[in-house]
């Protein structure tokens, strides 16, 4: 093994904040933007909030794809630069761009040709239909510009830079907010365009970030070398980017489709308890933000370290990042704890709600802490090209684990939303102690791909 003493323990943890801070503050705006769009589209109507709900839910599914290739784009990028690789890092970044063109024009294809019947298949009345396909075929049609939004910041990350990706993140939500406005209700002589202006606004914001981010690659340390005239496919790099991403990919199917199984129990509760679960669950989606900024960084870090064979600094950065997250997510699960029920209050005015809602929030402030360790250390499995591991986990636990304690605490033993809540808290639990337990008997990084001995 080749370890030097080339990181401090506080060059780590420097490293971890630095790269940290920038991507929770991305998620962030990621996560008002989707509150600012909801409240505008309210403003024309139900039928257009149930529209844009729907086409987002199938969307889901396309930004797990994308995103999939984006983390192996990160992974790759950062083990060629940490082993000083650069040429194959550039090429790398290359092949990322192609493969996120090919793969953004097949879905807009498959949106041209199958908006209707997709739309149908998640169960869209009759009459939000035609709303609903004049919406998704405006925002995914151009799903070419979603998957370079994704392939161009991970490039950007891979290169350690989180600032850029964060800064055009916040750039094109003011830019979609002012246009939501504009387009949405009219201005001047642009004429009200109702649900297609709210679609057009997001696609004109993506197409300024594409823009954006696809400079700051050309000038980052791996673009300004990439040979633009010259788009061969290599199929070597190309079946290195889909072998890693694949499982990325599926695990977040996985915990999507695992949702739906669940949520069918939950709604034979009640309406009430539904509705908590839901409101409870988009409050909870703040913490996400910070565990994700984390486990990029982490991802990031290690994939560096590994590929420059510092596998001891990996695992101490693993380590590191984990604890900064169970620090941070804590604080936020404190918050939980004591203003849970008052936050409930900006949502609904449904008193047996808004007790449920605080019931769940209790119960998840003790989550936090473990959904932080299963969230970053997904983040290092993936670093360490290991994101086979954390799919099978997923699986283990969204589909059993959580499913069958939701329907065994939650209807059979009649503890109704606290039941969810546990049952949510056990699978966390299971998945945290299996991840950890693989980094702590240094059996996390993927020997089939990399050559170490960490005995």
């Amino acid at each position: 093994m080749s370890d030097n003493n080339h990181y401090s323990n506080k060059s780590i943890l420097k490293m971890i904040i630095v790269l940290a801070i920038p991507a929770v503050i991305e998620n962030f705006f990621q996560t008002i933007l989707g509150f600012v769009d909801t409240f505008f589209v309210a403003q024309i109507g139900i039928n257009e909030v149930t529209a844009v709900g729907v086409s987002n839910a199938i969307l889901a599914i396309y930004f797990a794809v994308f995103m999939s290739i984006g983390i192996s784009t990160n992974v790759f990028i950062a083990k060629y630069n940490g082993a000083k690789e650069y040429e194959k890092a550039e090429k790398m970044a290359q092949q990322s761009i192609i493969l996120s063109i090919i793969t953004g024009l097949i879905f807009g294809v498959i949106t041209l040709i199958f908006a209707e019947l997709l739309l149908r298949l998640m169960g869209i009345e009759d009459t939000v239909l035609e709303q609903g396909v004049l919406y998704f075929k405006i925002v995914a049609i151009p799903s070419v510009l979603i998957s370079l939004m994704f392939g161009l910041s991970s490039i950007l990350r891979g290169t350690k830079d989180t600032k850029t990706p964060m800064k055009v993140t916040i750039l094109i939500n003011i830019i979609n907010i002012i246009l939501d406005y504009v387009l949405i209700f009219g201005f001047w002589f642009i004429p009200s365009l109702g649900i297609a202006g709210a679609a057009w606004a997001t696609v004109i914001a993506r197409l300024i970030g594409v823009i954006i981010l696809f400079y700051h690659v050309k000038k980052s340390s791996v673009g300004s070398k990439i040979n633009f005239t010259n788009w061969s496919w290599d199929k070597e790099l190309q079946k290195e980017l889909i072998q890693l991403g694949t499982p990325a990919m599926a695990e977040r199917l996985a915990m999507r489709i695992g949702q739906v199984l669940y949520f069918g129990f939950i709604v034979k509760l009640g309406t009430e308890t539904f509705a908590a679960h839901q409101i409870a669950g988009n409050i909870e989606i703040f913490s996400y933000m910070i565990g994700y900024g984390f486990a990029t960084a982490a991802t990031t870090l290690v994939g560096e370290m590994i590929g420059s064979k510092q596998y001891e600094f990996a695992k101490k950065t693993a380590y590191y990042s984990t604890a900064l997250g169970v620090g941070f997510m804590s604080i936020f699960g404190l918050f939980l704890f004591l203003f849970g029920e008052w936050t409930a209050t900006f949502f609904t005015n449904d008193n047996e709600v808004i007790q449920q809602i605080a019931i769940a929030l209790k119960i998840d402030a003790f989550i936090q802490p473990i959904l932080a360790v299963v969230l970053i250390l997904t983040g290092v499995f993936q670093g360490a090209e290991n994101s086979k591991y954390p799919l099978y986990l997923t699986t283990i636990g969204i589909w059993l684990i959580r499913t069958v304690g939701v329907y065994v605490l939650g209807i059979w033993l009649g503890m109704g939303i606290a039941g969810i809540w546990i049952a949510i808290g056990l699978d966390n639990l299971f998945r945290a102690v299996l991840l950890f337990r693989k980094i702590h008997k240094n059996q996390w990084i993927n020997k089939n791909r990399i050559k170490l001995s960490l005995e």
